[in-house]
Formats: C-alpha cells, structure tokens, sequence
C-alpha cells in the first residue's frame, strides 16, 4: 500500500512515519503549506515525493492511503477530501470535534467506500489486547474503572492549546481516559465533569470526570497539561483488580507489563518492548485490504465524542448530564 502523511505534524515525525516505513508499505508522499517543511521533512524519511498542497498531495493518483496528522478542528475536513479522493484514511484521534461530526464523517467515507480507522495506537498494543481478556474471562462483575492521561504543557503556543483548533486536555489525552473506561464498562448513562484553564487559554488544561452507568457502576477520567506525566487505568471487580500503567505510551525502550488479582491470585504480565503505531498502521492496511470494519472504526469515535461532548456540557452547566447516543 503507498501512503501519503499530509501535514509535517510532530506525532507523524515522531511515531506514525517512522512506523509507516518500517511495515512493508511505502510512504511516497508528504504535504505541507509550506513547501520548504515539506521538502525537509522528505529529506529527513527518503520520502519520494513533496507537495506544498494538501490538495496536491491528494490528487497523486498513485497513493491508496493517506494518514492525517492535522489539528483536531481539521481531521473532519480533510478526511473528507481525502474520501473525495479514493483514498482510505487512518485519522490521528480525535476524529471529530464533536459526536455529530464524527457521526458525518463516518458516512461520508462508507459512502465513498473508503476505509476509515481513528489512530487510537494503544488499542493494537498486545498488552491492551490481554488487558480487555483477563477483564472479560478472569474478572467477575466491573465496578468500577479509573483512568488518567497527564503531561505538563509548557509551550503557550501549541495548537493543543488553541481553541479554534479544538484543543484542549480533554480532546488531546482525556479522550484516551474516556476510550479506556469505555473499553471496560461499555458506554455510560450520564456523565459530570470540572475543568481548569489554567492559562486562559479558551480551552481546559485540566479536567476530572465521572461518568455514570445505571446499575451503581462508575469510572473517573481525568486529564490535564498541568502536572508532571502520568497515565494509567485500573479497573476494580467483585473479585479483583487490573492495572496498567504507561498505558497509553509506553516510555523508553523497557517492556511494559499488567498486574492484577483475581480471586486472591496475584499476576504480573510482562510484554516485550513493540511498536503500537506499526501495528496500528499494519491492522490498518489489513482492514483495507479485507474490507473488515477497524477496531477503532467510525462508530467507536462516534461513541467516544459523545461521552467527551457530554463531560464538556457538563463542565459548563454544573451538573451531571445525560450521554446522548448517537
């Protein structure tokens, strides 16, 4: 499969290309509006080919995919074109800037016949993978999950930072807290939520959440800019616990393990040092090839903004709100 990256973004710089080329799919195209970023950025990976044009690089009839690194107020757009265009798209998280757009996106390219998978990389981690069976087959009765996302944002210029752009810590980490909580109590009723601008920067840089389900179960969320890294999830059962930490990106070149109990019986897994993105890119070109639905598909980013949507009303009505399905 040949890949085209549009937008010179760190996340593609740092994880998404470097993964791309080392699968056995090539990586001919990179875009940028500046034209000097994308030749450099060409430079750097040995890519073939570099546009100066979004647009450019998506009228290159040689390409079957494209990944799309842009601000979170773009994915939409440019996911669009890139359907338009025949091309299939593995769209960094989140989707959308909210339910409704995700929802229209997603119909947008069955539509088109494009195959369109959110880059939520953890999921194709082997260790979430065991991670959902112990819970599944192990565990008895879920109460209750914790999940967090933290890392200090200390560059008042980043785009996470920019609310035209969607940013925020709730849209750039918290969405991963909200995605795990969900992986292991399904989709809440009725969610409430504080945020903090510690900046005044028209976006939350801090947010705690709880999300509620009809039978007593709950999950706190939280995520933030402020305080040094932290990310992690627990899960506690009738009959036990499952922890992870590092569990959205891994840190340094050391495997990464789960602990947990069941019945009194205490285990450690341990999983060898992988690549999350690669095999995300690989799944990827799988799904495209087989035609098969993503794990992380349209219908999960849908379900996953609207219980984001639903922490942000909360957040400025000052109480526990209902999640509307979508």
């Amino acid at each position: 499969m040949n890949f085209g990256v549009v937008s010179t973004a760190n996340i593609g710089r740092a994880a998404v290309v470097p993964a791309i080329l080392d699968t056995d799919h090539d990586l001919l195209a990179v875009a940028s509006r500046e034209e000097d970023s994308a030749a450099a950025f060409a430079d750097e990976f040995g890519i073939p080919r570099a546009y100066d044009s979004y647009d450019a690089l998506l009228a290159d009839d040689e390409l079957d995919a494209v990944y799309n690194p842009l601000p979170n107020a773009l994915h939409a757009e440019w996911t669009k074109k890139a359907a338009d265009a025949g091309l299939h798209v593995l769209c960094e998280k989140p989707l959308a800037v909210d339910a409704r757009q995700a929802r229209e996106v997603g119909d947008y390219c069955a539509e088109r016949g494009v195959t369109l998978m959110e880059a939520f990389m953890y999921r194709y981690h082997p260790r979430t993978e065991r991670a959902v069976a112990v819970v599944r087959e192990e565990l008895g009765d879920v109460r209750s999950v914790n999940a967090t996302f933290q890392f200090p944002m200390d560059d008042p210029e980043n785009v996470r930072l920019d609310p035209d752009l969607a940013g925020g810590s709730l849209m750039d980490v918290g969405c991963y807290a909200v995605s795990a909580a969900r992986l292991f109590l399904g989709d809440p009723e009725r969610a409430y939520a504080t945020t903090h601008d510690e900046g005044d920067y028209g976006v939350d840089t801090k947010l705690a959440g709880v999300l509620e389900y009809e039978d007593g179960r709950t999950a706190e969320v939280s995520c933030g800019f402020e305080t040094a890294d932290a990310q992690y999830y627990r899960v506690e059962a009738e009959d036990g616990w499952l922890e992870a930490r590092e569990a959205f990106v891994p840190r340094g070149d050391e495997g990464v393990e789960i602990e947990y109990e069941v019945d009194g019986r205490h285990a450690v897994e341990t999983f060898e040092p992988t690549d999350q993105y690669r095999l995300e890119v690989e799944r990827f070109a799988e799904c495209v090839e087989s035609g098969d639905s993503p794990r992380t598909d349209a219908d999960e980013a849908v379900e996953n903004m609207a219980v984001i949507d639903a922490l942000y009303e909360s957040a400025e009505r000052g109480e526990s709100v209902p999640v509307e399905r979508r």
